[in-house]
């Protein structure tokens, strides 16, 4: 693990994922499960019940990844950066309809896009002797 960008970076991504998914449900009793606002998160981030699930599940499978070796460690950080980098630019777009589903406001975009920064320049950037595998045909 020490040798490999690619899974500390997921088991610290997923570590803090986790912990900000728990932190979460500390600031949404009352809120709707899909409310498109919600409690604040370090009184700033907003975030909602599916929100906080939503961390919980990614800051898993990023722990998952990176304890599971370089090859799914590599994937799940470019998987979860390329989503991020989507959730970030299109929570511009959605903030203020009901689409805004996870109660997102503008702090939480540029996390989501400096998430996706790390994880797709990990990802895509380091652990390069590592192919992807190949499909046997």
């Amino acid at each position: 693990m020490r040798t490999s960008p690619n899974r500390l970076v997921a088991i610290i991504f997923g570590a803090v994922y986790i912990l900000v998914g728990l932190l979460g449900f500390t600031v949404t009793a009352g809120v709707d499960f899909i409310a498109t606002e919600g409690g604040l998160l370090l009184g700033i981030f907003e975030v909602n019940p599916l929100h906080n699930i939503a961390h919980l599940l990614i800051g898993a499978a990023l722990l998952i990844g990176g304890l599971s070796g370089v090859r799914a460690a590599k994937g799940v950080n470019t998987t979860v950066g390329a989503a991020y980098l989507l959730l970030g630019i299109v929570g511009f777009f959605i903030q203020d309809s009901a689409a805004n589903v996870l109660a997102l406001n503008t702090a939480d975009h540029f996390l989501h896009l400096a998430s996706a920064l790390v994880l797709l320049g990990v990802g895509l950037g380091t652990d390069r002797a590592v192919a992807p595998r190949s499909a046997t045909v």
